[in-house]
């Protein structure tokens, strides 16, 4: 049995242990030797992020050949098409090639915490929310998905991986499982 913690990374925080200047890392919330992170997110995405000392079960939850599930809240400028949305489920041509097909609904606006600094408010710009889950793991990825269907991310929050999600974990806060 190997021991998982799950993290919900607020934004802002470096994915990694060793300090970046001034800028808070996962050392600043967890205090636990030996575990790296199974994935990152940027320092400007917030939620799940997992972390192991188990290198096969790293590989696992990291590796795009395992194809394990990754769920995003997203928030977008504009008002997400339907033609937007058919285009990330087909998947959208990247620099880097097409990416695989993804799982993308219009949702509600999420119950989330504030965001500190919070998403800059336009008057003339609207927003909207949508569920995005892919099954690979390029840098910045969703990012740049919702850009190549003319919808800029303004937030992005990983609710989930695979079967973990951050469901009950305030930011800044972690759990441990065993799997």
């Amino acid at each position: 049995m190997s021991r998982l913690i799950l993290f919900n990374k607020p934004y802002g925080v470096i994915c990694q242990f060793s300090r970046d200047g001034d800028r808070p890392t996962l050392a600043d919330f967890i205090d636990v030797p030996g575990v790296y992170p199974a994935g990152r997110l940027d320092h400007d995405s917030e939620g799940l992020v997992l972390l192991t000392a188990d290198g096969r079960l790293q590989a696992r939850i990291a590796d795009p050949k395992f194809k394990m599930a990754k769920t995003y809240s997203v928030q977008v400028e504009g008002t997400i098409t339907d033609e937007a949305l058919a285009a990330l489920r087909k998947g959208v041509q990247l620099k880097d090639g097409v990416t695989r097909p993804a799982e993308a609904d219009r949702i509600d606006d999420p119950e989330l915490w504030p965001r500190d600094p919070p998403v800059r408010f336009r008057k003339t710009v609207t927003d909207g929310w949508i569920s995005l889950t892919i099954r690979e793991g390029r840098n910045r990825q969703v990012r740049r998905m919702t850009a190549a269907v003319g919808f800029p991310t303004l937030r992005l929050v990983r609710q989930a991986v695979g079967p973990w999600s951050i469901e009950g974990l305030p930011p800044g806060h972690w759990r441990a499982v065993d799997v």
